[in-house]
């Protein structure tokens, strides 16, 4: 029997799946009834995904939009959940439209049950996207 990866593990290995641009990889580590909740979106952005197939949805054409090349902070804290854990990271690379620098902070909380995301609350603000991302449909509210 396989013991599932710990939360910290499989959270490092989401984030390695982003800077390999796998996003189908990347969807394979949430749970099929995942949650995804955005406390700062902002008006016209999703506040709250509700299964896999919403978040490969919402996910499919990142690498179109963000060139994520390098995560040079990572910090994870572990909380009194076994299961959840609380991510500090900084995202670093260009925005494709425009070749525009990207460098987002990111918090998020995570839980993790049986090796697979089940919740995640990203603190991430994506105002701070510039311009021409915001712009772009990258986040649509439905498709």
């Amino acid at each position: 029997m396989t013991v599932p990866m710990a939360p910290a593990d499989v959270y490092r290995h989401s984030l390695r799946l982003l800077l390999a641009k796998d996003i189908d990889g990347w969807v394979r580590l949430c749970d099929e009834n995942v949650v995804f909740e955005f406390p700062f979106a902002p008006q016209g952005f999703p506040t709250r995904l509700e299964g896999r197939a919403s978040v490969a949805d919402y996910m499919r054409d990142y690498p179109e939009h963000v060139d994520l090349r390098e995560i040079p902070f990572l910090k994870i804290h572990q909380t009194t959940d076994q299961d959840t854990i609380v991510a500090e990271w900084r995202g670093v690379g260009r925005i494709v439209a425009t070749d525009a620098p990207y460098d987002m902070p990111y918090v998020a909380v995570v839980s993790v049950g049986d090796g697979l995301i089940t919740h995640y609350r990203d603190y991430w603000n994506p105002s701070a996207i510039p311009g021409a991302l915001n712009d772009a449909t990258f986040f649509p509210t439905t498709r």
